[in-house]
């Protein structure tokens, strides 16, 4: 609900501060007084798109703060938190536009966006009037309005659902069918360079140790004189037994030397222990020197054909082994790809079927949520004088999509026999308004979580019709919060708090103002609205009764 609007130095108001209650609160004044500017205020403090220019001439900025109450449970409490924004009781939203244009928007003075004001807006408040296209007038916003008054949120979110796996389906059979086409294109191919792959068998990292058997058995020759000549000079015949017979000789006299040759032996050894160490590591690599002479041939052969097939397909040649993996699966998918493709259609069938069993369901509850409105709009446009005025929600078969199959679209007949058409090509404009405040009734229901505003929805009535439309929005205020700008005395006599909106003249500026009225001036007011500039006993008579209406 909305509690409270600070308005500074917007358009011709300087400073108002406006405290608004629950129930029906009506602004009344002479045309061009300023009562859409509080429209176009409270627009801007909800991040409406509005005026360009809204700074009042002289100022620096301008500014406005609107005070919201959030019940338990209110949707706007859920855009806060999505948004990170501190949540409370209280609702503070504040907007200042500067005299270059630039806007900054805060939120229970925190700073954002303003799409997040926007959001919030929409689960604030709600404005109607002859003019309103943001849902009721939109014929492509009906299927939505009436999915929400029939409760089918759960029908539709099956749809969509369904909708969303029948595409998945058949984008999954169309890229299996595209990928079965070009591998059939290539499928000579891929049987030669699989078959060709799998007689060669490369394996990761062969290329390599190829190579460096080739380049030992070609060095092999050459150097296996010299690695021969340091086994010899290592082995028994060379150091390693010179160190032995060092060894026996210092053991022969150690008893006479009082343990000074204990460390000496020791190092001896240990470098016997490093020389046989050294002894079968050379004698193991002379040994790999030691090889068939064809076996330099058959390596060079299948190192140069690794290479070959690595060059032939762009490819690294460790990357072989891979790359036949590859190959062999897109063959395989040829083979297999009547088989998956037949699977393919089977599931694409299932879920055309899942979707049009869940579309047909969902509009036979529309069907029946379509019925139900109609009803009530009947029941609604009675006390509003329209008795003999027909309302119909007309259900089409369109196009399938994820919303279902159903075009919906809000149509009335103004008189008996009387074509249907749409609402606002059909009706005048006191009709409209009548239609207007019955299909928000009925569409509303009971939730009173939402401030509606309607903007002079009176306007071409009078009399008994009038008297009729302010009635009905007084009780529809009675479950929450309604505010009205009017200009029909009928409407004004049936509020729960009224505003009079006035300008007045200071030097050389004209300044709007805003009283709130009650007593007499009330009385005043809805007799100047009856009668004119000039009030006379009379009409503050017939103000009277119309209040005691």
């Amino acid at each position: 609900m909305l509690r409270a609007l600070d308005i500074r130095d917007i358009l011709i108001i300087d400073h108002l501060e406006l405290e608004f209650q629950p129930g029906l609160n009506v602004l009344t004044g002479e045309t061009g007084a300023g009562k859409s500017i509080l429209l176009d205020s409270l627009g801007f403090v909800l991040g409406w798109r509005g005026r360009a220019e809204l700074v009042r001439q002289g100022a620096d900025q301008g500014e406005v703060m609107a005070e919201f109450d959030l019940a338990p449970g209110h949707p706007a409490r859920a855009v806060l938190a999505e948004a990170g924004l501190p949540e409370d009781d209280t609702l503070l939203l504040r907007r200042v536009n500067s005299r270059d244009g630039r806007k900054t928007a805060y939120v229970n003075d925190r700073r954002c966006s303003g799409e997040v004001l926007r959001q919030l807006s929409d689960t604030l408040v709600e404005l109607h009037g002859q003019q309103d296209d943001r849902g009721l007038l939109n014929p492509r916003g009906h299927r939505a309005l009436l999915d929400e008054y029939g409760g089918l949120e759960a029908g539709r979110g099956a749809v969509r659902q369904a909708w969303r796996e029948m595409r998945e389906a058949r984008v999954a059979l169309d890229e299996a069918e595209a990928a079965l086409e070009k591998a059939r294109a290539d499928e000579d191919f891929l049987r030669h360079a699989v078959g060709e792959l799998d007689k060669l068998s490369p394996e990761p990292g062969e290329e390599e140790e190829l190579d460096r058997r080739r380049r030992m058995m070609q060095a092999a020759e050459r150097i296996r004189e010299d690695v021969a000549k340091a086994q010899a000079a290592l082995g028994h015949e060379g150091a390693e037994g010179a160190a032995g017979d060092a060894l026996r000789w210092l053991e022969g006299v150690s008893d006479s030397a009082e343990g000074e040759l204990d460390e000496p032996m020791a190092a001896i050894g240990r470098a016997m222990v490093e020389l046989d160490e050294a002894a079968s590591g050379v004698g193991r690599f002379l040994d790999a020197l030691s090889f068939n002479p064809t076996e330099l041939e058959e390596a060079e052969e299948r190192l140069f054909a690794i290479r070959a097939l690595a060059r032939k397909h762009g490819v690294m040649a460790d990357e072989l082994a891979g790359f036949t993996d590859d190959l062999r699966t897109r063959l395989n998918a040829v083979e297999q790809g009547d088989a998956d493709i037949a699977a393919l259609r089977s599931a694409v069938t299932k879920a055309e079927e899942a979707y049009g069993a869940a579309a047909d369901k969902l509009s036979a509850s529309r069907k029946e949520a379509a019925a139900r409105l109609d009803k009530a709009m009947s029941n609604e446009l009675a006390p509003l004088k329209m008795e003999r005025a027909a309302f119909e929600t007309k259900i089409d078969t369109v196009e399938a999509g994820p919303d279902g199959q159903d075009g919906v679209t809000f149509t009335v007949a103004t008189n008996p026999g009387a074509p249907a058409g749409p609402l606002n090509k059909i009706a005048s404009g006191g009709e409209l308004s009548r239609f207007l405040l019955a299909l928000k009734v009925c569409l509303t229901g009971d939730d009173s979580s939402v401030t509606m505003i309607f903007d002079e929805i009176d306007r071409g009535v009078g009399g008994a019709t009038a008297d009729a439309v302010g009635r009905r929005l007084a009780r529809l205020a009675d479950q929450g919060q309604v505010l009205v700008v009017t200009h029909s005395p009928q409407v004004a006599a049936r509020a729960a708090h009224h505003w009079q909106v006035a300008k007045r003249v200071e030097g050389e500026q004209t300044l709007s103002t805003v009283a709130p009225l009650a007593g007499s001036e009330r009385v005043d007011e809805i007799a100047r609205m009856l009668s004119g500039d000039t009030v006379t006993a009379e009409a503050r008579a017939a103000a009277e009764a119309l209040m005691a209406g």
